[in-house]
């Protein structure tokens, strides 16, 4: 690259990265600053939690009632839960008793006391706390002070769940052949505990028992704070089962479960999936894509309504409509956990009635994998010291290198490319020779809907942060893979990162080279470039003038569904996750000889007739 054109891409980057910044948010438990925690423990303080056992009838949630006494209330005591119960100074990394943070954790969640009401009038105060099996005991403490001088002044008693160390939260995900599934999940079982394994089958045919794999992390596995200090929790024993042989479309059941060595079986929930498509298969198939959701809250704990607040909606809504969807892309930011690694189990709960059922397939995006000096194309933190770890553990995706998040993969009559746009993709990298190769060896005859998915904007968006310079997407992105899309005819290409919605024209070199904006027939000549970021996280905004590239574009929470009915015919919809309503759709019909006539720099070679 010549220095002139380096200098600009170094400017372009500095741009976005501080555009990005100011659109992110902050997640909520970094706000408390738990270093800088007093203990001034108050006889006149009392806080008390009930029930003292949970899930006792194999319940992996519970709801929490907590009764609380302070004698100075103001507006700035809070409730903060802590798991492990046992939170003080020894538990400190590198602890010896000598000066340092007399607490070194943070809160697995919070609440304001003042949520309660008349808590400031009388002192006394009662919240519900809804929490989740993570594989430790709970305590709940009283602070003043705010967040940015907490003072503790009061702990719980403690509380459990019946078995902490119980199976939870299964995953599936497809496996790197067609007709193989993964269940991931999570305990507190080290296989020299117990052994982890799969029951599953056909209905009425016998069921089969599967070995799966079983991988963890500790602090040093991971790039930095908060996620290797006051944002570490011990992350469990994450488990993998091959589910393999599968029949195409049949319906399996399954459980995962723990054999101990007695022999007798800690089980976890009956589930079932229906198996893949063939690849080429003409079925009905229906397909969900979005990004940036992130986890939220069901009891109002952390604010999280000002900071993912339609996450709760867009989760909602996908379970209501899971009998009509088949696989979910969940295109980068998963959790913003941003090193808090708690939460991560908490976003697996969130979305366990999906990702029990249907194959959940996600991408990397900032906030899973960039962190200085750690490998990834963004030299910023916006990971929180995560670097990858969590995400590249916590799901499994088919990729070749789960460091190099990209992979392929095949449903039916779809071809899924789906980059790592946190890894340099530009050309003549590993990552430009995959995409090339993922697109050229499709069979457009049997697959003909080919899918491009990225998390940050490779091609088109109108969202301010990438408008404002005038280049509306990430830095030399479309220079690089233009070409690529337009070869192979990508019919669309999807992105998250800005979180709003924006659908485009058929768009080469940024072009519309078609005037129809809801029935696509026949040879299309560019490709559809999408931005799905409105998961869940706080919305973004466009520029005031759109481009003529620009179709339909909103701030609102939604997600973009799919569905392929044979080899000529797609449906799209874009529908809001507060009411599952569509607000923009339109459908593509074409032949497979439509895939081989002649357009602007993707035409086959050919010699003159005789």
């Amino acid at each position: 690259m010549r220095g002139g054109a380096a200098a600009r891409l170094a400017c372009c980057l500095l741009l976005q990265l501080v555009a990005a910044g100011e659109g992110h948010g902050v997640q909520p438990l970094s706000r408390i600053a738990i270093h800088r925690a007093r203990v001034a423990l108050d006889a006149s303080a009392a806080v008390r939690a009930s029930p003292p056992l949970l899930g006792s009838q194999g319940e992996d949630t519970a709801w929490v009632t907590v009764n609380f006494v302070v004698p100075h209330p103001s507006d700035g005591d809070w409730i903060g839960v802590f798991s492990p119960s046992y939170f003080n100074a020894s538990t400190c990394p590198g602890s010896h008793g000598g000066p340092g943070p007399v607490i070194c954790s943070a809160p697995i969640k919070y609440q304001f006391a003042n949520y309660s009401s008349d808590y400031g009038k009388s002192g006394k105060g009662t919240l519900k706390f809804l929490l989740i099996n993570q594989r430790q005991d709970f305590s709940f403490a009283v602070f003043t002070g705010g967040l940015s001088n907490p003072k503790l002044i009061a702990v719980s008693n403690k509380i459990a769940f019946a078995n902490p160390k119980a199976p939870v939260y299964p995953r599936l995900a497809q496996g790197k052949a067609w007709n193989e599934m993964t269940v991931t999940w999570t305990s507190g079982y080290d296989i020299n505990e117990a052994y982890p394994f799969v029951e599953w089958g056909i209905k009425w045919n016998p069921a089969v028992r599967t070995a799966a794999g079983t991988v963890t992390f500790d602090r040093e596995s991971i790039c930095g704070d908060p996620a290797r200090s006051v944002g570490w929790r011990d992350p469990g024993f994450i488990h993998t089962a091959f589910l393999t042989d599968l029949w195409p479309n049949k319906e399996y059941y399954y459980k995962i479960g723990h054999m101990m060595p007695d022999g007798n079986v800690v089980w976890g929930k009956l589930n079932s999936f229906k198996a893949p498509p063939y690849p080429g298969q003409k079925s009905l198939q229906r397909v969900v894509i979005f990004g940036d959701m992130g986890k939220a809250e069901r009891d109002g704990s952390n604010e999280y309504s000002n900071y993912q607040p339609g996450s709760l909606n867009t989760t909602d809504t996908l379970v209501k409509d899971l009998n009509n969807i088949d696989i979910v892309f969940h295109i980068g930011d998963i959790t913003y956990a941003n090193g808090y690694i708690s939460q991560w189990d908490q976003f697996t709960q969130q979305v366990e009635a999906i990702t029990s059922r249907v194959p959940y397939m996600i991408a990397s995006g900032n906030h899973e994998r960039d962190w200085p000096n750690s490998g990834s194309f963004y030299n910023v933190s916006d990971s929180g010291g995560e670097c990858g770890v969590l995400a590249e553990t916590m799901y499994y995706t088919p990729t070749e290198n789960r460091a190099n998040y990209w992979y392929s993969t095949d449903y039916g009559m779809f071809r899924f490319c789906v980059a790592d746009s946190e890894h340099d993709w530009r050309e003549g990298t590993e990552q430009y020779k995959f995409i090339e190769n993922c697109l050229a060896t499709v069979d457009r005859k049997k697959q003909p809907w080919l899918i491009f998915i990225a998390h940050r904007v490779l091609g088109y968006s109108s969202g301010f942060f990438y408008g404002r310079d005038g280049s509306f997407a990430e830095p030399m992105s479309r220079e690089s893979l233009q070409k690529l899309w337009q070869k192979y005819r990508v019919d669309i290409a999807f992105y998250g990162h800005v979180h709003n919605y924006e659908r485009t024209c058929p768009v080469y070199e940024k072009q519309c080279v078609s005037s129809e904006k809801s029935h696509y027939t026949g040879t299309m000549n560019g490709t559809i470039h999408v931005v799905v970021g409105g998961g869940g996280s706080h919305l973004s905004n466009f520029t005031a003038d759109v481009p003529a590239w620009s179709v339909y574009r909103e701030m609102e929470y939604g997600f973009v569904k799919l569905t392929a009915f044979n080899y000529s015919s797609l449906l799209y919809e874009y529908k809001r996750s507060s009411d599952g309503e569509v607000y923009d759709s339109f459908t593509l019909h074409r032949e497979y000889r439509d895939l081989l006539g002649c357009v602007k720099d993707s035409c086959p070679p050919t010699i003159p007739s005789a």
